[in-house]
């Protein structure tokens, strides 16, 4: 299979013929102006890769059960931006991750372990901008801050 198209949402709409045919050799991403793109995919293809996902998942999890150091060990091996955190962070976010990985073995709902992953990532983006750290890292200005006041409070 070659490597996915992209096309606007708005060819879809205008030109469903020219679109689905390219579903023969290439997923299709639709870009979408104010809201997510969407991804067009064969049902055969969506069935493999998903059962693929679903294997290594739980495959994963069986390694877990019986080591959790070697499971926590496989997937830091396979993000390599984890070595930006700093060596007291990196354990937390290799547990995190495995451990929503793992739920997502269970449940089939993958989306929180996709949000803590981007969540994680970034944060080890910013360890690599010194500046930014300190940025960060405070101390702050009180002049940065404003106060918000919560619905049902009164001063």
């Amino acid at each position: 299979m070659s490597a996915m198209k992209s096309l606007p949402f708005s060819e879809l709409v205008r030109k469903q013929t020219s679109v689905f045919p390219l579903l023969a050799d290439a997923d299709v991403l639709l870009e979408r102006r104010d809201a997510e793109n969407v991804v067009l995919m064969r049902d055969e293809r969506y069935r493999a890769m998903d059962g693929a996902l679903q294997l290594a998942a739980r495959s994963l999890g069986l390694v877990a059960k019986a080591n959790r150091q070697l499971a926590e060990d496989v997937l830091a091996e396979e993000l390599p931006w984890l070595r930006w955190l700093p060596a007291e962070h990196r354990p937390e976010a290799i547990g995190e991750l495995l451990d929503d990985l793992l739920a997502g073995a269970d449940t089939g709902h993958y989306l929180p372990f996709l949000r803590d992953l981007i969540a994680w990532k970034h944060t080890a983006e910013i360890y690599t901008d010194p500046a930014l750290v300190a940025q960060l890292s405070g101390p702050f200005d009180a002049a940065d801050f404003v106060e918000v006041e919560r619905p049902g409070r009164h001063k």
